[in-house]
């Protein structure tokens, strides 16, 4: 109870502000459908009502966006096109590709990086400089280019989160690989162990840490890069696709709805990460 009480009360917090804000952002909408109904005096209580079951608000109310889930998952066929779980499993398939992807990218990298000193010089000022090219401009270079090869569906979807995933990765490797201190090195040369030897034994089992907190933000991130490059290909599905139609039709709810399957999707990827971050320290031999 003591852990549960907390985040009931930020999340009771957050709703009571999130409600609030409602009334805020819709009430000159509402006002103007009040005067054009020549409806004067409205109770602050039907009016706070009214503010929250607009169809096209600015900010939608909790329940609006909650109702629009369970219409458009639980509701709908799982094949249905307006079924919300149906687009977030095409952007779930990107997005671990994407990462398995990233992921094995970036490990070998990293294990590259360390052993020699010159990929170190050449690789990494341009793996830093990879990441300063803005996402947006190179998903529908990616998309585009590939479909007119004919390689279209997930594969150029899962390049892009793959381009995102790695970075973290690389990074993350390269500093756990390289923490061991000198002493750990000096004794596994004394003990005539090889470069093989060396890494598997000492060098990999220290760098689990960084490799798997690069890899919840690896996860995470490699989710935002599938939402792009979805917007790049309306045809395609996906939750991007939804907020860009729900974004085209004014569609609030529409967006905000596919928002929340998107940050509930991170957030089960990213529990799932740290479960096997424990399994594995579990097995290495490390205190729960």
């Amino acid at each position: 109870m003591n852990r549960v009480l907390p985040i009931l009360t930020v999340l009771f917090a957050i709703v009571v502000i999130w409600y609030t804000a409602a009334i805020g952002m819709n009430a000159p909408w509402q006002t103007t459908l009040n005067t054009r109904a020549e409806l004067t005096d409205v109770p602050f209580t039907d009016f706070a009502l009214q503010t929250w079951a607009q169809d096209r608000p600015v900010l939608p109310a909790p329940h609006q966006v909650i109702g629009e889930i369970w219409n458009a998952t639980v509701a709908l066929e799982f094949n249905s096109r307006r079924s919300l779980a149906y687009h977030g499993w095409i952007t779930l398939s990107s997005t671990l590709l994407g990462f398995v992807l990233g992921t094995a990218l970036g490990v070998a990298l990293a294990v590259v990086i360390v052993h020699n000193e010159a990929a170190n010089r050449s690789l990494m000022p341009w793996i830093i400089a990879s990441q300063t090219i803005p996402i947006l401009a190179i998903a529908p270079m990616v998309v585009v280019g590939l479909g007119a090869v004919g390689i279209t569906g997930t594969v150029p979807r899962a390049l892009i989160s793959m381009y995102l995933s790695f970075f973290p990765v690389v990074v993350g490797m390269v500093k756990g690989l390289r923490s061991p201190e000198a002493i750990q090195l000096d004794l596994m040369r004394t003990y005539d162990a090889t470069t093989w030897q060396t890494f598997w034994k000492l060098r990999w089992p220290a760098a689990m840490p960084m490799l798997f907190a690069s890899m919840k933000v690896g996860i995470a991130i490699s989710l935002i890069g599938a939402v792009v490059s979805e917007l790049s290909n309306a045809a395609g599905g996906g939750l991007g696709v939804r907020l860009l139609t729900g974004s085209y039709n004014g569609q609030t709810i529409q967006i905000w709805a596919a928002l929340f399957i998107a940050a509930a999707l991170a957030a089960v990827l990213v529990m799932i990460v740290g479960a096997a971050e424990r399994v594995v320290n579990t097995r290495m031999g490390a205190r729960p």
